[in-house]
């Protein structure tokens, strides 16, 4: 119920990487919830979601491409400014991917293009909507991940690209802080999404009892935006290894998780490390 009447203030959603798993799930979830939602999504290509009354604009674009991202900033803040001149607008930078295997592989302009996607693009985006942001008011989310609280061998460059993330929201949380600008770092665990597969890691070994459904991350994400919260890890288990993470020694807790990602992967715990 709080959930449902902390989205009844907003009038528009933008967000990333809404033609599949959690980002596709938002859209579903929350244009049902809030049919009058105005949905502006940015990915490669448009999303397919059958939501009766449902109100979804695509924009063409590959998030690892300053210049795109650029270019649709700038369509977005006209369509905002002409469509929506009053409502608070939530911002939600959802894309990312992972890759598997020892650095550099499977190639440098990979891990790049990784970096640019998780990292880069979530900078750009919130500098270029923050004017209009303010303008509303409304809420930043930015989806990290639990592997933003360990080293991450064999996913190094994601796991530190979701480190920054995680603190770069944090950070500027505080920033805007009493500015109307809400911001919320969400960090899932194994989800049901195409990222293992896009990574090389097989999904079928990470236990159901472990991982968790886009929508139960979609649920939590909304609770605790509509409870104020800054951060969230989702699923209680996942909250857990998160909390041992953060406490163990980092060079201790880099040793634990090569090993558990190498076993994912069906290694057996064998690495190179």
């Amino acid at each position: 119920m709080m959930s449902y009447q902390m989205l009844q203030s907003f009038r528009a959603v933008i967000l990333t990487g809404g033609s599949s798993g959690i980002g596709k799930s938002f859209i579903e979830h929350v244009g049902k919830l809030h049919p009058a939602l105005v949905f502006f999504n940015l990915s490669r290509r448009p999303p397919e979601i059958k939501v009766p009354g449902l109100i979804l604009r695509h924009f063409d674009c590959d998030l690892s491409n300053r210049a795109q991202i650029e270019a649709v900033c700038g369509e977005l803040v006209g369509e905002i400014d002409r469509e929506i001149p009053a409502g608070r607008i939530l911002l939600i930078n959802n894309s990312g991917f992972g890759t598997y295997g020892p650095f550099p592989e499977p190639n440098l302009a990979r891990q790049l293009e990784m970096l640019e996607v998780n990292l880069c693009a979530p900078v750009q985006l919130t500098a270029r909507l923050l004017p209009t942001l303010r303008a509303h008011g409304g809420a930043i989310v930015n989806i990290a991940s639990t592997s933003a609280f360990q080293p991450t061998g064999h996913m190094a460059t994601y796991g530190a690209s979701k480190a920054f993330l995680l603190h770069w929201s944090l950070a500027l949380s505080e920033e805007l802080r009493g500015s109307g600008v809400h911001v919320l770092a969400v960090c899932p665990g194994p989800t049901s999404t195409q990222f293992f597969r896009s990574a090389g890691l097989d999904r079928s070994v990470v236990p159901d009892s472990v991982g968790q459904t886009p929508e139960e991350v979609v649920e939590t994400t909304l609770h605790a935006l509509a409870r104020g919260r800054t951060m969230v890890v989702s699923g209680w288990k996942n909250k857990l290894l998160a909390a041992l993470s953060s406490r163990l020694p980092k060079p201790l807790a880099a040793r634990i998780a090569i090993r558990v990602i190498a076993h994912y992967r069906g290694t057996g715990g064998k690495t190179n490390a």
